[in-house]
């Protein structure tokens, strides 16, 4: 039965399916983050309160996935203590500061411009597994389309300044997170070593979440104002992640890293054109040049995979 199970998150058109599915859902996160702001009423300088919405997100999202992991008959059982440590550093990386300097650098910055930018964080994941792991193996095509992809993040920053420029708490945090995220994915194999996926991305999830909402509540974190439409728009953040991160750990846990990691190029694109519809926010043609440009860094990462 296990053995079926898996083949299906190793076959390779499920494969491209569940991680289009989580990279997609991911892009819309962009746009719901910064409406359930304004629903929220939580404004560029209420650090606490955007810790505290993110914080509770994410534990919700891991007691669904833990209650999932336990209807499912999913062990539950951890080898050693020290494991403990592992997950709980997990839940930091992963979670915690990922989430900290995301939801920072997201309310200074356009949402277009933050989901391009972090896909800093993919390629930097694609390079990183070559070194960690010997099924991703370093090729021409590998380092050809991490190039080109980086190409794309540095188009942010040609022409005029009126879609936005480098900034320490926009820009900056952004980066801070797409590095949590390339890190978080290394550790992902290693969950799946110690525990069941599931049941480690419902503790990562639950545990970074609460370690969100604790700060937040010294910090002063509040939820302003609470309405029909915020509630749905939290709620819509759960299932992003419950959905995203349950299919996109999966994944990591038993295919070579760079091939799944790849697939979140399609998240800029989703985030930057979902942002400009939603948001009301202006197109600008290098937001497409740079979408191009990862998109075509996918493409030639995979055709080199035979």
């Amino acid at each position: 039965m296990s053995e079926t199970q898996q083949s299906i998150f190793q076959r390779p058109v499920w494969v491209v399916v569940f991680a289009l599915t989580a990279a997609i859902a991911w892009g819309w996160a962009y746009p719901l983050i910064k409406l359930g702001f304004d629903e929220w009423h939580i404004t560029q300088d209420m650090t606490g309160s955007k810790m505290l919405f993110a914080g509770i997100r994410f534990a919700i999202s891991g007691l669904i996935i833990l209650a999932i992991g336990r209807s499912s008959h999913k062990s539950f059982k951890m080898a050693t203590s020290h494991d403990w440590l592992y997950i709980i550093a997990f839940a930091l990386l992963n979670t915690t500061l990922h989430y900290t300097f995301f939801y920072i650098g997201l309310s200074h910055s356009e949402g277009a411009r933050a989901a391009i930018l972090n896909s800093l964080g993919t390629f930097m994941l694609v390079l990183l597994a070559c070194m960690a792991f010997k099924s991703d193996r370093l090729t021409s095509s590998k380092i050809v389309g991490c190039v080109i992809g980086f190409a794309g993040i540095l188009a942010l920053n040609i022409g005029g300044g009126e879609s936005g420029t480098f900034t320490l708490m926009g820009d900056g945090m952004i980066i801070l997170n797409a590095l949590c995220s390339a890190f978080a994915g290394l550790m992902t194999r290693g969950v799946s070593r110690r525990i069941d996926i599931v049941v480690g991305t419902g503790y990562s999830l639950a545990i970074g979440g609460l370690l969100l909402i604790i700060p937040g509540l010294a910090l002063g974190g509040t939820l302003p104002h609470i309405s029909v439409a915020g509630v749905v728009i939290l709620t819509l953040l759960i299932a992003i992640s419950t959905i995203g991160f349950s299919l996109y750990n999966k994944l990591l846990s038993c295919n070579p890293v760079g091939k799944v990691a790849i697939f979140n190029s399609l998240i800029p694109i989703v985030g930057a054109l979902s942002s400009c519809l939603c948001l009301g926010e202006p197109f600008y043609w290098k937001y497409l040049l740079a979408a191009l440009l990862a998109t075509t860094g996918i493409y030639v990462i995979n055709r080199g995979k035979k």
